[in-house]
């Protein structure tokens, strides 16, 4: 590694060690390393070429209008029952274990965190492995969803839905709350894997309270966000690569 990517992780490292209180707030970059695509970027849902954009797919209204369409894209493009937590999943889990890590905000809806043994994981915009039938709320895990064909449905005769915050739609707001108070409540923020461009998720950052708890704000990405000129430590390379580096052969306890 380059010189100066040593110094910030050797500091990025000497913060973690000293702290206790961590939220680590995450997006689409945490996951791709374990081979889920982004949206976004450059082999991302956005830039394929569909009969419908996968932001309309992905959306309240056509969800419940064109449902076939949308399972048949749902199972080709959002299964991430094949893949597998990597570095920054795993080390994250540890902090938390150790009482390093209070929180986990994330973007993501692979529940890669929780396979991972995350504790407390604040999914923003919900879980593709919880789906309810929006008739009578009986819970379908993913196995079920990704395994069936057509349009699933539930024993009771409703339709059944990922647990999942589709375009046209709000976040939950007790999972906003709690991310807030512990974004607010955090001595050391770590943002990384996110452009932060995303509405509304990335203005919780704007929540890290310097004047009270919020000591060192830290953004890992592989590429420049708005947030940068505000960090305390901005490191440009890949989440698990960092996190893997900083931690080493000792543990974070």
């Amino acid at each position: 590694m380059e010189k100066n990517l040593d110094e910030k992780i050797a500091k990025l490292e000497h913060w973690i060690r000293k702290k206790s209180g961590i939220v680590f707030f995450g997006g689409a970059g945490v996951s791709t390393e374990s081979g889920i695509p982004d949206f976004r970027g450059k082999d991302g849902l956005y830039n394929l070429k569909y009969k419908y954009p996968p932001e309309e797919i992905l959306s309240h209204d056509f969800f419940f209008n064109h449902t076939l369409e949308f399972f048949e894209f749902y199972r080709n493009k959002m299964n991430p029952l094949g893949y597998k937590p990597n570095a920054a999943h795993e080390i994250l889990a540890e902090m938390e274990r150790f009482n390093k890590l209070s929180a986990i905000v994330t973007q993501n809806i692979d529940g890669l965190h929780q396979r991972a043994g995350s504790k407390k994981v604040y999914e923003l915009h919900g879980s593709v492995l919880r789906n309810y039938c929006v008739k009578c709320h009986k819970f379908y895990d993913a196995d079920f969803v990704f395994n069936s064909s057509g349009i699933p449905t539930c024993t009771c005769g409703g339709l059944i839905k990922p647990d999942v915050v589709l375009y046209q739609e709000g976040l939950d707001d007790n999972i906003v709350m709690n991310s807030i108070l512990s974004i607010e409540n955090a001595e050391m923020l770590i943002v990384a894997g996110t452009s932060l461009t995303v509405q509304p998720a990335a203005s919780l950052i704007n929540y890290f309270k310097r004047r009270c708890c919020g000591q060192y704000l830290v953004i890992i990405n592989k590429t420049p966000t708005p947030y940068d000129s505000i960090a305390d430590l901005v490191i440009h390379e890949s989440v698990g690569k960092v996190l893997k580096n900083a931690r080493g052969n000792k543990r974070f306890s």
